[in-house]
């Protein structure tokens, strides 16, 4: 996109501030910011527990997740990337009805998962970090993995939600 996502407005409104929003209406505990190194900004961004840097450099998503996962103090992690702006609090609600003790939820879209915007058990950590360790960074042979070790239940995204999971990735 050759620009800062995060620092794109959405009604007025930086995406990273958004996002903030709206995990803090879901209840979160903790809420980190997962930023790239060179991403100074983050530093200075209110209102976040602390900054979760890439466990590993230019893993893409994976690197952030899987450095999350390894600092989450609490049972699951929800994980919001920031280019979803029409994301809604009550998504978040609905998945959480799917976890349990030791497992996850995330929504899947005909046959793809939708990574960024699902809520993950800490016991997915030995998982994540095994795919870095190989640099096999797809989060859908991941998330399969999670599925078919019961780590992850699967809800299927309706019609009506698809619209939440509009992501950015081109200028506008």
């Amino acid at each position: 996109m050759r620009r800062d996502k995060a620092l794109l407005e959405e009604g007025g409104q930086v995406l990273w501030r958004r996002q903030l929003a709206l995990l803090q209406q879901t209840g979160a505990g903790e809420i980190f910011l997962s930023a790239r190194a060179d991403q100074a900004w983050a530093e200075t961004a209110e209102g976040f527990a602390g900054v979760v840097r890439d466990a590993v450099p230019n893993a893409g998503p994976l690197g952030g997740i899987t450095a999350a996962l390894e600092r989450c103090g609490e049972g699951h992690l929800a994980v919001l990337a920031v280019d979803l702006p029409h994301m809604r609090a009550d998504w978040f609600a609905e998945l959480h009805k799917h976890c349990a003790p030791g497992v996850g939820a995330v929504g899947r879209n005909g046959q793809f998962f939708e990574p960024l915007a699902a809520i993950y058990p800490r016991e997915l950590l030995p998982l994540a970090q095994a795919a870095l360790e190989r640099r096999e960074l797809s989060l859908q042979k991941l998330l399969a993995a999670g599925v078919a070790q019961g780590l992850l239940r699967v809800r299927e995204i309706g019609d009506g939600e698809k619209p939440f999971f509009t992501n950015w990735n081109e200028p506008t």
